[in-house]
């Protein structure tokens, strides 16, 4: 893979990891409910799922 295609990957993996934590950042412990739970979970196999690529990759 070259440079330039590796470092579209981080990038999109640094966003993703960022949505996540915003998303993260605006539950409350105390009232989330499943479907904020289950979101957490979407994004966070999205993140291994782009890992995982970037890692195949090089």
């Amino acid at each position: 893979m070259d440079k330039a295609q590796n470092n579209g990957h981080v990038e999109g993996l640094k966003t993703r990891l960022h949505q996540f934590l915003e998303t993260l950042d605006t539950i409350e412990p105390e009232t989330a409910d499943l479907q904020e739970i289950d979101q957490l979970i979407s994004l966070l196999d999205d993140l291994e799922e782009q890992m995982e690529k970037i890692k195949l990759d090089k």
